[in-house]
């Protein structure tokens, strides 16, 4: 039986209308969670040759191999538990106290040296999350959290997919509007990358940090999705940054996928290693490839077994945050914008407790 504690996030996932991509079309499934592209076949506990898989067994895979992450730049997933009479998964992670690296917009900026040290985080997270063919989908500040190291830690693998192959060829639009690239928006049609989205995305995110707002932003999602094709992007005035780093935002922000500036050479930018003088670690270096047994598969969600359990996680999701739940917390959170249309906007909590214990918990909250 799983055990709660304080120190770990719950986090709400639907398990509605499934988007199951599966030979090329996408099919309505209900009472599935968000599946993603068919992964890599899992490993028999026998060395036999993996079986197909039906869609619910790919979907557990998944599940799996994100419980198997580990890395000091990806946030750990605990635990996923199932509430047969509810709608929703559970998804228990680690708790990461800090919370949000940045809130967007705000006028705390980082410094060039602050921003160099968390995009280097990023960079490692994004490349072992690719080693495992993951394309995370949705990188914006609100979703790279702060550890007790100071480590950023990569979260939210909602509108995530994993891949076969050596890169995703996406179709649908998924994530956050302010934070999609020209290619997700486009009318064309045509399939695109799925690690060069990952890098649009860090790219503007990389520009939040050292401007506190996003280069393309809009109340209308239609002008928006005009400025994310069209228009150039603009450095202000102040504060002032260096060229490197202007070029390293140009290069990652380049409207055609194809030319746009990759892991491998965002590595090895003069900005990023002080002209080679801080490398970072070679990808064989802190990647080694995840695989899950058939046990591991078929254990990769856990029935919640008692009432009790059930009130406990919804107590811990009233403030649908990744923070702690019981935390007080009085500052700007930002919409998750994953519907065309949603702004970035102020929001306050009300009052909460003011030590971090768990609160009495009463049968009625099950209804809340």
């Amino acid at each position: 039986m799983f055990t709660f504690h304080k120190l770990i996030m719950v986090i709400l996932f639907p398990k509605l209308y499934v988007k199951h991509y599966y030979h090329g079309h996408v099919v309505r499934m209900q009472n599935f969670i968000h599946c993603r592209p068919p992964p890599r076949g899992a490993k028999s506990a026998s060395g036999e040759q993996p079986k197909p898989m039906a869609p619910l067994e790919r979907i557990y895979q998944e599940i799996a191999i994100l419980k198997k992450l580990d890395h000091i730049n990806i946030v750990r997933l605990i635990e996923v538990l199932d509430d047969p009479a509810e709608d929703n998964l559970y998804m228990v992670f680690d708790l990461m106290r800090r919370g949000p690296v940045m809130e967007v917009p705000t006028e705390q900026v980082f410094t060039e040296e602050e921003a160099r040290v968390y995009l280097r985080d990023i960079v490692l997270g994004i490349e072992y999350l690719h080693y495992q063919k993951i394309i995370h989908r949705d990188i914006k500040p609100s979703n790279l959290l702060l550890g007790d190291d100071g480590h950023i830690k990569i979260a939210d693998f909602g509108v995530s997919n994993q891949f076969e192959g050596n890169d995703a060829l996406l179709s649908s639009t998924a994530g956050t509007p302010a934070f999609m690239a020209p290619e997700a928006i486009s009318d064309t049609g045509q399939r695109f990358s799925g690690k060069a989205l990952d890098v649009w995305a860090m790219g503007i995110t990389l520009y939040c940090f050292v401007f506190g707002k996003c280069p393309f932003i809009d109340d209308y999602i239609l002008v928006l999705h005009n400025m994310i094709k069209n228009k150039p992007v603009e450095f202000p005035e102040e504060p002032s940054i260096s060229e490197d780093l202007k070029d390293l935002i140009l290069k990652m922000l380049d409207k055609n996928p194809e030319t746009r500036i990759m892991i491998p050479e965002i590595k090895l930018h003069p900005w990023v290693t002080r002209y080679g003088e801080d490398p970072l670690p070679l990808e064989e270096e802190h990647c080694t490839v995840v695989e899950v047994t058939e046990e591991e598969v078929q254990n990769s969600v856990k029935l919640i077994p008692s009432l009790t359990a059930v009130i406990l996680v919804k107590a811990m999701l009233r403030k649908r945050s990744f923070g702690n739940p019981f935390e007080c917390q009085n500052r700007r959170e930002e919409r998750s914008m994953s519907a065309p249309g949603n702004l970035l906007i102020k929001q306050t909590s009300g009052d909460c407790p003011k030590d971090f214990e768990l609160p009495d918990l009463e049968e009625d909250e099950a209804a809340s």
